[in-house]
């Protein structure tokens, strides 16, 4: 992969010495080693959408009983099966099957970094499609995520099952929630590991809504990189060039006629 020039420039700079990194970086990350990461998204089987189709049908026919059957459901899981769904249950098990098959695919290849700030607080520098990660610094002494628009507070931990959108993963998740005369914002990010262990992962979502409702800003980030070594990425200063030898300057000397015999 090739790496940005700005974060080979921040890998070589060395401004801090080498800290302890915080736990809820530990064995995600190392301090100034690039970590090869993909923005991306789960897509279940294009299958899958004429089941979508039939329950979205049946929910615009009873809207009232949809909502409150889906506030009941896990987030990012299948709703359980209901006859009123507009699913027969050998289509509810196709669906299922369907799901099962979800695939995590990458729409931009970037770069994180994790890096201690001047105060003792640590950021994840983060490039193209992912910088809005670059905005947030972690203070490990009161365990918070400080971003322009205030604290985001630890909340509880996160353990997603199998079924679940992105499948089985743990890890840490932080808050902010403000609501003023302006409209309301939230924010959240999480930081964790998949099942599997070959994969971390980070979760980002910031949204303002204004005083009516309308949407000013939804951005969300999933953000997977590999474990270990991996997926770190070995950035080596360039050697300086080599002088070339100056030539040997020639003789002034004029050299001797050959004598004559």
């Amino acid at each position: 992969m090739k790496i940005p020039a700005p974060l080979i420039a921040i890998a070589l700079v060395v401004s801090l010495p080498a800290a302890e990194v915080p736990k809820v970086f530990a064995g995600l990350f190392e301090q100034d080693i690039p970590v090869k990461a993909q923005v991306g998204m789960v897509f279940p089987p294009k299958e899958i959408d004429k089941y979508v189709a039939k329950v979205e049908t049946a929910a615009r026919k009873d809207s009232k009983w949809f909502r409150e059957f889906s506030s009941q459901a896990k987030p990012g899981s299948p709703l359980p099966y209901d006859e009123r769904l507009g699913l027969t249950k050998e289509e509810y098990a196709e669906y299922l099957a369907l799901w099962n098959k979800r695939e995590f695919k990458s729409i931009e290849d970037v770069m994180l970094l994790l890096r201690q700030s001047v105060g003792g607080t640590w950021s994840l520098t983060a490039t193209g499609g992912a910088s809005a990660l670059s905005t947030l610094r972690y203070n490990p002494k009161d365990d918070v995520f400080r971003s322009p628009n205030g604290d985001l507070k630890r909340i509880e931990d996160i353990k997603a099952e199998a079924s679940g959108i992105l499948g089985a993963w743990g890890g840490r998740e932080w808050a902010f929630e403000e609501e003023t005369g302006l409209g309301k914002t939230k924010e959240n990010v999480a930081i964790g590991r998949f099942a599997d262990n070959k994969f971390g992962i980070v979760i980002y979502h910031v949204q303002e809504l204004s005083t009516e409702g309308t949407r000013l800003l939804d951005k969300s980030l999933v953000v997977r990189f590999t474990l270990g070594k991996a997926g770190q990425v070995q950035v080596q200063a360039s050697k300086p060039a080599t002088a070339t030898p100056a030539t040997k300057p020639e003789s002034n000397k004029a050299s001797k006629p050959t004598p004559k015999k």
